[in-house]
């Protein structure tokens, strides 16, 4: 197949999809004596994205594939063609993802032993809800206690291809500083603004802003 007739098709596959696509499914797509080489079809998408980078979104590589996205500087303008907020989550639900993303599998009650808190039920199905957790076991001891991991669509949302993308948990000295990491800066500090403003100095429960839920055109 010419080259240019793959790009326009994987171009808008990824378009209608509105979702990530890996090469596979890309490759899907054909008639069984028409399928594309993997090479020919990531060939067409560094085209593509090659492409994108002087426009207003980008295609960008999950751990689910590649889909089109807004690139996060135009957020503030595009966010804006939706009446919906964004969904808010409080301090204590970001720790508690942040905890388990970096020592994951691990039990409710290795979280509370960091956090020197207890975790309610509510952060976690809100994290399971959302798709960003798992129960991956149970661990052998009394009680059985329900392990947990991160998802594949906690990478996705998060633009992440791998857990290995993480900073260094090395690099962070305190709990506090895991949302930063995570690029939680910008809500945290929203977050902190809006408690500052009614009572002072932000707690544990002050709701913040997910920041990388970009929108996708």
């Amino acid at each position: 197949m010419d080259a240019k007739q793959l790009r326009r098709i994987v171009e808008a596959a990824l378009l209608a999809a509105g979702d990530s696509l890996d090469i596979s499914a890309l490759q899907k797509l054909f008639d069984e004596e028409f399928v594309p080489e993997r090479d020919e079809v990531k060939a067409a998408l560094e085209d593509i994205e090659a492409d994108c980078r002087d426009r207003g979104y980008e295609l960008k590589r999950t751990a689910s594939g590649y889909r089109f996205q807004v690139k996060a500087q135009y957020a503030q303008w595009i966010g804006k063609l939706w009446e919906e907020k964004p969904k808010k989550y409080s301090r204590a639900t970001l720790e508690t993802l942040a905890l388990i993303a970096y020592r994951q599998p691990l039990t409710r009650g290795d979280i509370e032993q960091v956090r020197g808190v207890a975790v309610s039920s509510d952060i976690i199905r809100t994290l399971h809800d959302r798709g960003w957790i798992r129960s991956v076991g149970h661990r052998d001891v009394p009680g059985r206690p329900a392990l947990y991991a991160t998802t594949r669509q906690f990478l996705d949302n998060f633009n992440l291809q791998s857990l290995e993308q993480l900073p260094p948990l090395s690099e962070i000295r305190e709990l506090s500083s895991i949302d930063r990491e995570l690029q939680f800066e910008e809500a945290l500090a929203e977050g902190r603004k809006e408690k500052a403003e009614a009572n002072g100095e932000a707690t544990d429960e002050t709701p913040v802003t997910n920041p990388k839920e970009n929108p996708e055109p």
